[in-house]
């Protein structure tokens, strides 16, 4: 899952780098090239974008400095902790939800991913099978018990 992550992290900076180096100094001469600037919309455009580029690629720079110095070995193998996917059942209504803990910043959320500062992330964070598991939400409160722990080491 990290490794996965930062693969695809690196790519998206590998395109964005090219990009900044390579395709936006071209558009950049050619809009230089039309003259006036003060009313060269495709020079503004550009210097923008150059501007985006530049503020995306420092992001993912610090997240991919963030994923580097993640352990893997302090994640506990019987607990929930990052990559873990928990099956849980609702004490109330007897049905079966499951859930995937996932980086805050993750941009792919799938059905039952949630993040591990969201209040479900917290609520189940450290806990094991057989676990029940208080849910504090703004109108109610729900208790759910762990049936099934999958983590990131089993995967």
């Amino acid at each position: 899952m990290i490794e996965s992550l930062k693969h695809k992290l690196s790519q998206e900076a590998e395109k964005l780098r090219h990009e900044l180096n390579v395709i936006l100094p071209a558009e950049i001469r050619r809009a230089v090239e039309m003259g006036d600037l003060r009313e060269n919309s495709e020079y503004k455009s550009a210097l923008e974008r150059q501007q985006f580029v530049q503020a995306r690629l420092g992001q993912l720079s610090s997240r991919l400095a963030k994923l580097s110095s993640i352990d893997p070995s302090q994640i506990p193998a019987n607990e929930v902790g990052l990559g873990s996917k928990v099956v849980v059942v609702c004490q109330e209504t007897k049905e079966t939800e499951t859930y995937h803990l996932v980086f805050g910043d993750s941009e792919d959320f799938d059905e039952g991913h949630v993040t591990m500062m969201s209040p479900i992330g917290r609520s189940l964070l450290g806990k094991k099978v057989g676990d029940l598991v208080l849910l504090k939400l703004p109108a109610r409160t729900r208790k759910m018990k762990i049936v099934e722990l999958t983590t990131i080491h089993d995967t």
